[in-house]
């Protein structure tokens, strides 16, 4: 008679002690920092879940937690991207559950598939336990067309469901059963600061006897701007310093002279700030934006043969 009284006040006794048992929880920020969006490289970044769960009364049996994470208040527009925004603009980024960043860390409650990693947690005898998870960023590249900015997704509320329940019910985290704890907030924020990139392609006058008519030839500038940012494209006076009609090819201590210039009909020379008026300017787009640069040698006393050269120094101010 004693040891079923005894069972039959423990089997009663286990709903209380699973009531018993509380999870906290805290999420880190997680700042990508300076995004350049023209490299073409991803950029990443981690966080760091903290969960801690006590009891008044012991309870042995396993805890698992599971914590959703939804789009975020920047949306997402897909399965593999989550957005940060920044006003109007957006930049795509994901959150993963494993560190090579091919799990996507989801939620019960939204469109897509994927579902937030299980963590298990074994309770002391006093009902205590705690553990972490590493949230995985990654920003991906391709993403030149997207203006500088600051960009944010702010993770509260409805977009964080941190569920916990012992483990007699399965060890997936496939539906929105188990306790709800109280929501912490964490943000998700980028920076895109204005940015260039210059390619150059040489201008090769060919091979002429004697300089007693223009030798006409075209090389390029190529600029690549993030979006909406002003820029000026200057071209020094090369090796020698010259003027933008005035420059000097050499060979030892012989020159040619020769000019680049804006236009097609070489009448707007090409230069830098030291002559008003003779550089260019533009406005980035994300994508390549190419600016021919007409040369011209014109007629003068001809040097002794062989290979005359000058070097040229572009400058992009943004």
């Amino acid at each position: 008679m004693l040891r079923a009284a005894i069972v039959a006040i423990l089997v009663a006794m286990l709903p209380s002690l699973a009531l018993a048992q509380s999870c906290s929880f805290t999420v880190t920020n997680m700042n990508f920092g300076a995004v350049d969006t023209l490299s073409g490289s991803a950029a990443t970044s981690t966080a760091t879940l903290n969960v801690t769960c006590s009891g008044s009364l012991p309870l042995l049996l396993p805890i698992l937690v599971c914590p959703h994470l939804a789009a975020g208040t920047g949306g997402a527009t897909s399965a593999a991207a989550r957005q940060m925004l920044s006003g109007a603009n957006s930049l795509d980024y994901q959150i993963y559950s494993d560190p090579a960043m091919s799990v996507v860390w989801g939620s019960y409650a939204w469109a897509y598939a994927s579902r937030p990693p299980p963590l298990m947690l074994s309770p002391s005898v006093l009902g205590n336990s705690s553990g972490t998870l590493t949230l995985y960023g990654r920003v991906p590249g391709g993403q030149a067309t997207v203006p500088p900015g600051t960009y944010l997704s702010t993770f509260s509320g409805g977009h964080v469901e941190f569920r916990y329940r012992t483990n007699l019910l399965g060890s997936n985290c496939d539906t929105g059963s188990g306790t709800l704890a109280a929501s912490p907030t964490f943000t998700i924020n980028a920076t895109i600061a204005a940015n260039c990139l210059v390619t150059t392609q040489n201008i090769d006058f060919g091979s002429k006897g004697v300089l007693d008519a223009n030798v006409d030839a075209t090389g390029q500038v190529s600029v690549t701007c993030t979006p909406s940012t002003a820029y000026t494209v200057s071209l020094n006076g090369g090796t020698t310093g010259g003027t933008p009609t005035n420059r000097k090819m050499s060979k030892g201590a012989e020159r040619v002279t020769y000019g680049l210039y804006k236009d097609n009909a070489r009448t707007q020379p090409w230069g830098d700030a030291g002559t008003p008026g003779s550089t260019v300017a533009g406005t980035g787009t994300g994508a390549a934006q190419p600016l021919t640069v007409y040369g011209r040698v014109p007629p003068q006393t001809t040097p002794s043969a062989g290979v005359y050269t000058d070097t040229v120094v572009v400058t992009i101010t943004y």
